[in-house]
């Protein structure tokens, strides 16, 4: 089987992020880069299915140079090789666009299954899955917390507020998935070391067939049209009880109509 899986190299959630005051994109520079959290979930189950049905995982992402480190782990993890499309045409692409190119690609590398991460932590729009399915013209499902692969033949669990849907497909198929899937993991020894060897494929937009004038933050169907910075916490207020604390408490609550 052949398994794909697209990950995304986001800022660190622990660290401060922030957009460009020139193109009002995201200053990847100022934080540090990590796997999209998500896709460790995907990489993780995407080495399970293999692991089961045998087959091969190909990474794919989409990013500057920086990415080539969630590259790396990915392979550590157990992914037998990658593909990394790189190219400053690329810089600034919406979604729309992003799902554009990275169709292109898998029309290169070719496909049985495509796992990803339900959203990302930087942009959190949750629609690439979606996107991407309809443009190659395969089934999508979303939201798993489990799957099964029988012959030609998916089905998965798709996480709801009142439990679980039961969803039904043929390959080939997108499926995004959350993070009660599994558990991700973590690089061996062993795997870091194997991963120094492993293929890694470095494509430009033209080498993948992508239209540069499709993509990029001038093209884009999207944009910022203005930020500001998030305003400092406020002090938070100091109950002193002085026997009549729960009765302040309650009045608080009351004010702020939570009660």
């Amino acid at each position: 089987m052949n398994i794909v899986v697209l990950v995304k190299q986001v800022p660190d959630t622990e660290s401060p992020r922030k957009l460009k005051s020139d193109d009002s994109t995201l200053d990847r520079a100022a934080a540090d880069g990590v796997i999209n959290e998500l896709d460790e979930y995907a990489i993780e189950e995407a080495l399970r299915i293999k692991e089961a049905q045998g087959g091969e995982v190909t990474v794919l992402t989409m990013g500057p140079d920086k990415a080539a480190d969630s590259i790396r782990k990915s392979l550590a993890m157990g992914a037998d090789k990658a593909v990394h499309l790189l190219d400053d045409a690329l810089a600034g692409s919406d979604a729309l666009q992003t799902s554009y190119a990275i169709q292109q690609a898998l029309g290169r590398t070719g496909f049985d299954l495509v796992v990803l991460g339900s959203e990302s932590t930087d942009a959190r729009t949750g629609v690439l899955a979606a996107m991407l399915a309809e443009r190659l013209g395969v089934p999508q499902l979303s939201l798993a917390n489990k799957v099964e692969i029988d012959g030609t033949s998916i089905t998965i669990q798709r996480q709801t507020d009142y439990g679980y849907d039961r969803v039904e497909a043929s390959l080939p198929a997108v499926v995004s998935v959350v993070e009660k899937i599994n558990e991700p993991r973590y690089p061996s020894f062993k795997g870091i070391m194997a991963a120094k060897k492993k293929p890694v494929e470095t494509l430009a937009v033209t080498d993948a067939g992508i239209d540069a004038s499709q993509v990029g933050l001038a093209n884009a169907a999207t944009e910022v049209v203005d930020f500001a910075e998030a305003p400092p916490r406020a002090q938070g207020q100091i109950v002193t009880d002085e026997g009549d604390g729960g009765a302040k408490i309650a009045e608080f609550l009351a004010s702020k109509k939570f009660v």
